[in-house]
């Protein structure tokens, strides 16, 4: 029996051949050279020298790239700042008298960039005790196997595209002044009275949420019909309704058309001729493929509105050229690329490892509430599938005793093909964020809701609303779940 720290992918691959590796005298020769040190760039690093292999890693900021010092990692510390601020507020329901005096920026800002600072310290010690050559400046692809940096060349038997992405915006509309970023909203200093968020998506309505809990008059506008357009559309109604409740204001379905700014603020016209007005205006209409001026094209490497093109295996079709995260078409996410980036690196090492399947990524919107979903939509598995052949089942938080203690609202969705696996799970609730380990492990294992159904759930918990789930769907259910 193969235990499991035994399994291929885990084990270390055997030495390259001598045939494999080039032999050279010079220190800028490498196994690996990997543009970009964000999640992407730096799993593949660390992975490839667990392998043996030798890897100069280059990144032109901080290691760690967007995600740890200007994307998931402080966004999170500020929404729970915010989650101790609605606690506070809230505290009499509980019983507990406390008072929210008020929102210090400076002492939410030295927390945030604490525990950046923090986990930064702990993965230059890593890349460190691997053994990676780190390369701090602005590289340039200049040979199908050469990365530039600073008039220095390090020539890779493998180089690996890892440049992340960018803020993007609409075209006309200028960042500056009161219209930010979310790079400008993470740098805030103070608490603005009132703001508009252009994107409903996954950023705009953390930041919208974060803000809410602020104090900030908070207004979202969104083109497409719904927020998180993205998700189950039950689930983004739910969503909706929870963030109209909280008293966040939102417009969907017309767009953007113009914003002037002065002393007084923002001024935001919609195609339909409405109004807005607030102190700011934050921009996050998604995020752009950071590859232009990098020499990609140069040396043959296909590009489709600026995202790097790749097979499954993430080649790029060019020489032992390979790609990882925001650059590569498809969910912009930290952990995608994180896992991409060990694909890349036992791929390189000859290990075989299975590609990675889209729909299995876990989606999580980190708001109040919180959306969390893995695999198929409702819409996508009948697509697939064919009408007839998918069911779905609801089953609501309310039966949940942890959520009733959280005093929490939500439900989960099920999708399953009938007589066959769990095809999709959709959560919507306060710390929900938490439980889709468990629903990815489901939909990536096709396991059917009666493996599911026998497994013990510890009581009291919010997972137990999976468990409940999944036996009503097998057909078992003690609970009402809808």
């Amino acid at each position: 029996m193969t235990r499991w720290h035994e399994s291929p992918t885990r084990r270390h691959a055997p030495p390259p051949s001598e045939e494999s590796l080039i032999v050279a005298d010079s220190p800028t020769v490498y196994d690996i050279v990997v543009l970009g040190g964000g999640s992407g760039g730096y799993a593949t690093a660390l992975r490839a020298t667990e392998l043996g292999l030798s890897v100069a890693l280059v990144e032109a900021g901080k290691l760690g790239g967007t995600c740890l010092h200007n994307g998931c990692i402080p966004t999170k510390a500020l929404l729970h700042a915010a989650e101790v601020a609605d606690s506070t507020r809230e505290s009499e329901k509980f019983g507990v008298k406390a008072s929210l005096e008020g929102i210090d920026m400076a002492g939410v800002n030295s927390y945030k960039d604490g525990v950046i600072g923090r986990l930064y310290k702990g993965l230059q010690g890593l890349v460190k005790a691997h053994g990676v050559t780190f390369v701090e400046g602005y590289g340039k692809l200049v040979a199908q196997d050469t990365v530039e940096v600073d008039g220095q060349r390090y020539q890779g038997r493998h180089v690996v595209l890892a440049t992340g992405s960018y803020s993007r915006t609409l075209p006309g509309l200028e960042i500056g002044g009161r219209v930010i970023t979310s790079d400008g909203a993470l740098e805030l200093d103070h608490v603005p009275s009132s703001a508009i968020v252009l994107g409903g998506g996954v950023i705009g309505s953390e930041f919208a949420s974060v803000w809410k809990s602020f104090g900030v008059d908070v207004t979202i506008i969104e083109a497409l019909p719904n927020l998180v357009p993205n998700e189950e559309p039950v689930i983004s109604k739910a969503f909706e309704r929870a963030y109209r409740k909280r008293g966040i204001a939102f417009s969907t379905g017309v767009r953007f058309q113009g914003v002037t700014q002065d002393d007084d603020g923002v001024h935001v016209t919609l195609e339909d001729g409405k109004t807005f007005d607030a102190d700011l205006l934050l921009v996050s209409v998604g995020r752009g493929p950071r590859t232009e001026g990098l020499g990609y094209e140069e040396q043959g490497v296909t590009l489709d509105r600026g995202f790097v093109t790749t097979n499954e295996r993430l080649h790029t079709g060019v020489g032992n050229i390979y790609a990882v995260g925001d650059i590569v078409p498809g969910l912009q996410l930290a952990h995608r690329g994180f896992a991409q980036g060990i694909f890349v690196a036992e791929e390189i090492a000859g290990l075989s490892p299975a590609p990675i399947i889209e729909s299995g990524i876990p989606r999580v919107t980190y708001s109040e509430p919180e959306v969390a979903s893995v695999g198929l939509t409702e819409a996508a598995a009948k697509k697939e599938h064919g009408d007839d052949a998918v069911e779905t089942l609801e089953y609501n938080l309310g039966g949940n005793g942890k959520s009733q203690i959280l005093g929490t609202a939500g439900f989960v969705k099920l999708v399953r093909q009938k007589d066959g696996p769990v095809l999709g799970v959709h959560m919507i609730g306060s710390r929900v964020g938490e439980l889709i380990a468990e629903g990815q492990l489901v939909v990536n294992w096709d396991a059917y809701p009666e493996d599911v159904a026998s497994l013990v759930h510890a009581h009291p918990t919010q997972n137990e609303a999976l468990g409940e789930a999944f036996m009503a769907l097998a057909g078992k259910p003690l609970h009402a779940h809808n």
